[in-house]
């Protein structure tokens, strides 16, 4: 079966930019702050006591990755840097990187260029 071009996405093309600028590191783990806003936030954070920032932590790796995110390399060129630092610990990289940066993408946390 084939794919029509539209539908094919080649992410190691993509430039990831961050959405994110609030985040801190702490003994190599990044953790992102994501600060809950809208309507229903706010109702949950008064009746439900839920907290105004979240805090995601990156695993070892999202946490080498998030500092290469600059708006210049695109997923291949921050493959490179993670293959030379993780080595076969990173295998398969790019199908890995394709579907973490999915997973960023998909909680807003970036944004692409082409």
């Amino acid at each position: 079966m084939k794919m029509s071009k539209k539908n094919s996405k080649n992410y190691l093309e993509f430039v990831p930019i961050r959405k994110i600028e609030r985040f801190s590191e702490e003994n190599g783990v990044i953790t992102l702050e994501i600060e809950n806003k809208g309507v229903f936030n706010r109702v949950a954070q008064k009746l439900l006591k839920k907290p105004k920032i979240s805090y995601i932590h990156l695993d070892e790796m999202g946490s080498f990755v998030w500092p290469l995110i600059d708006g210049e390399r695109n997923i291949t060129d921050i493959g490179v840097f993670v293959k030379e630092h993780f080595g076969e610990k990173a295998e398969p990289l790019y199908e890995r990187l394709a579907k973490y940066f999915k997973v960023l993408e998909g909680y807003g946390f970036v944004e692409f260029k082409k």
